[in-house]
């Protein structure tokens, strides 16, 4: 179920509020470029910004949108265990086919109080969890011993989201826990030497702009068509950069007005990208031939 191009969706919104029906035109869009499943309310989706009736909506409509062509991993996470439990809670009841859940982020837990956290969102809900490792966001890192034990000793621990530099990871832990669990890369500019180590696929930022090109790498990857493969990858390089040019989802959502699916909004304390940052997405665009023309 988790493996290949994953969509970290963006939250469209409009004067303040979701943008539901950007949100469908874009999840509609994602399916139809060949992504292999899609994260609502992770990261990219501005989640610690959204009220709780806002995430169900979120989750809700991409649930119903999507009307189970691909799996959706909803993101469930929050740096107070009870609100993480409750996003939980709330995504399966939605309908949501795994979660996604990051490690507290601000109050730097003991790798103890990850394993406390991950068990209680773990022991709320009966969907599979992927862990999500991003220690440039969080000020912590997931220690593979404590993957391992938390796969060992939580069964519906699936798999990791592993936003790190460190490509012995992936390694480890396939030693440590075999095929079955799933490896997702968090770093698109290093997808390919994350799959080389023995990953499944990644939770892409880019995927939101070039959904067809980002997919396409990992069926040649599958396909072991590596000649692919690499002209791929290299021609996805400057949109990766461009894409984590300033905060991320900002580049994205940018990204994603310029196609024509919604507006150019993030909520405070996110702004929209400077001129200069525009310029190099631009740039990045145009080098692909991404244009509202070709999206629609």
């Amino acid at each position: 179920m988790f493996a290949k191009s994953f969509t970290a969706l963006v939250t469209p919104f409009r004067d303040g509020a979701f943008d539901k029906s950007a949100y469908e035109k874009i999840v509609s869009w994602q399916i139809e470029q060949g992504t292999h499943g899609l994260v609502p309310c992770g990261t990219t989706g501005e989640t610690p910004v959204l009220e709780l009736d806002e995430y169900a909506a979120v989750v809700k409509t991409c649930v119903e949108t999507v009307a189970g062509r691909v799996p959706v991993m909803a993101g469930a996470g929050s740096n107070v265990t009870k609100k993480a439990v409750e996003l939980a809670v709330t995504a399966e009841e939605l309908g949501a086919d795994a979660l996604l859940a990051v490690s507290p982020y601000y109050n730097r837990p003991t790798q103890e109080g990850i394993i406390a956290h991950m068990a209680a969102i773990h022991d709320a809900t009966n969907l599979p969890i992927v862990l999500y490792n991003v220690p440039a966001r969080t000020g912590g890192v997931i220690e593979t011993e404590t993957v391992v034990h938390l796969a060992k000793n939580y069964p519906r621990i699936a798999g990791i989201k592993d936003a790190s530099p460190d490509l012995v990871r992936p390694l480890e832990m396939r030693r440590a826990l075999g095929a079955s669990f799933a490896l997702l890369s968090g770093e698109d500019a290093t997808v390919g030497a994350y799959l080389g180590q023995g990953g499944d696929g990644c939770i892409s930022v880019t995927a939101n702009a070039a959904p067809a090109l980002c997919a396409a790498l990992h069926n040649a990857w599958e396909g072991g068509d590596l000649e692919n493969f690499r002209r791929i990858s290299a021609d996805l390089l400057p949109l990766h950069r461009a894409m984590f040019c300033e905060s991320n989802p900002a580049p994205a959502k940018y990204a994603l007005s310029r196609l024509g699916f919604c507006r150019n909004e993030l909520r405070l304390p996110l702004l929209p990208v400077t001129e200069q940052a525009a310029r190099q997405i631009d740039a990045a665009m145009d080098g692909l031939n991404l244009s509202a023309a070709r999206a629609a």
